[in-house]
């Protein structure tokens, strides 16, 4: 029974909204992302912003799958948002703009929490090979409530 205040009542974490998901080493998405640094295509989104966003989406990807990030989690997320294609949709452009805003202030925690948990667990489970090639065809399938 959970007698101290910081014991859970439940077994597991909780989950839900703005609660993150927990996984192992996910600082390393961090050390993966300077890979990406000379095909990023940011338009007007800060590079600080880009990277806090979808590192966040990565690390959440990473967790569903019980393991560390690794550079196909990138990938994916770099991807959803159009940061890897030179010729994004000007929808698109303007929903990363918005929602990118300020991301990386510690300031703004909730905003990109609310920006993780618009990519549904269900479209990062599947393989990031999926995720690009439906990009490719209309980017609004990997993110059904943009």
């Amino acid at each position: 029974m959970a007698d101290r205040p910081g014991d859970l009542s439940t077994p597991g974490m909780p989950r839900g909204l703005r609660l993150g998901t927990i996984g192992p080493d996910q600082g390393y998405a961090y050390k993966l992302v300077r890979q990406f640094d000379d095909r990023l295509e940011l338009g007007r989104v800060h590079r600080s912003d880009a990277v806090a966003g979808c590192v966040g989406v990565a690390m959440k990807r990473s967790a569903l799958f019980g393991r560390g990030p690794m550079v196909h989690d990138l990938t994916a997320a770099f991807t959803l948002f159009g940061f890897l294609d030179p010729t994004p949709t000007e929808e698109l452009v303007a929903m990363r703009e918005a929602a990118f805003a300020e991301v990386s202030s510690h300031h703004h925690y909730v905003e990109r929490q609310e920006l993780i948990d618009l990519v549904p667990d269900a479209m990062l489970r599947r393989p990031h090979t999926a995720i690009v090639s439906d990009y490719a065809s209309d980017w609004r399938r990997n993110l059904p409530t943009a």
